[in-house]
């Protein structure tokens, strides 16, 4: 195998799993942003607006995310990162129609 072969290997089972780590990505750094750094109404209106969004999946799609949400959090070393994983299904609102 050449080494440009392993930058094409997909990393994640699926684009709904990547999509998921980017949205984890994203909404954990703005978690853990100071004032300084992300004014705190925009950063209130990124999570209102995922909470919304996720708000409008059906209970299948929910419920998938709810999965990868899980499978990442036990794969995940970083404890804070960890408890953000497991806490994200109730914070967004995930579990209020499952």
């Amino acid at each position: 195998m050449n080494c440009w072969e392993t930058a094409f290997m997909p990393v994640y089972s699926s684009l709904t799993h990547a999509l998921t780590a980017v949205l984890v990505d994203v909404l954990w750094f703005i978690e853990g942003s100071e004032d300084e750094q992300m004014d705190p109404d925009d950063a209130v209106k990124v999570l209102e607006g995922v909470a919304h969004l996720v708000s409008k999946l059906s209970s299948d799609q929910r419920s998938e995310l709810i999965g990868l949400l899980g499978t990442m959090a036990e794969a995940e070393t970083d404890p804070a990162r960890r408890e953000f994983l497991e806490g994200f299904p109730e914070g967004f609102g995930l579990l209020d129609a499952v």
